[in-house]
């Protein structure tokens, strides 16, 4: 039975393990913060809320309302700074344009924050990575991109300016 000793520490057993009071805190932390997550799934579950499908999977979910306003075809993505590339992207799916970097994998997607103007999405795309995308609509045609993450175990982040420049090819 493990025992509280003098000055924060744990003894377990014969006491040949000591743990720090952060060690325990850190325990309890990680406990308590598994417990949440499963009590929120679960409330998911139990409360038949819809969840979001993984982009790039056969249902679709609702595009969040900035990206509404956009127009799917071909957009141009220029990068902001020195050394910055532009790119042409087939964009298909509005919600191409929160992932760059990772394309049209399969990842699953939260939103944080939307309006009409603005949307800001986190994402995971399991083992090709993750990323924080903010997106601010300027026109049906002009957006505001800067992203971060995690993309083939190597970071990334980038600030560009899309802009659709015709039907896909």
């Amino acid at each position: 039975m493990p025992q509280l000793g003098g000055m924060g520490t744990l003894t377990a057993g014969s006491g040949r393990r000591r743990m720090e009071s952060s060690d325990i805190m850190k325990m309890a932390g990680l406990r308590i913060f598994g417990m949440l997550a499963m009590g929120l799934a679960g409330a998911v579950a139990v409360s038949g809320a819809p969840t979001a499908p993984a982009f790039g999977q056969g249902a679709q979910a609702a595009a969040p309302q900035a990206l509404q306003a956009l127009e799917t075809g071909e957009w141009e993505l220029r990068g902001r700074g020195e050394g910055a590339e532009t790119r042409k992207l087939c964009v298909s799916d509005l919600r191409q344009l929160l992932q760059v970097q990772h394309g049209k994998g399969l990842c699953r997607s939260f939103t944080i924050s939307d309006s009409a103007h603005d949307v800001t999405v986190t994402y995971d795309c399991a083992a090709a990575g993750n990323g924080r995308t903010d997106l601010r609509v300027e026109t049906n045609r002009l957006v505001q991109i800067r992203s971060q993450g995690i993309s083939q175990g190597a970071p990334f982040a980038f600030a560009a300016e899309g802009r659709r420049v015709g039907t896909c090819s």
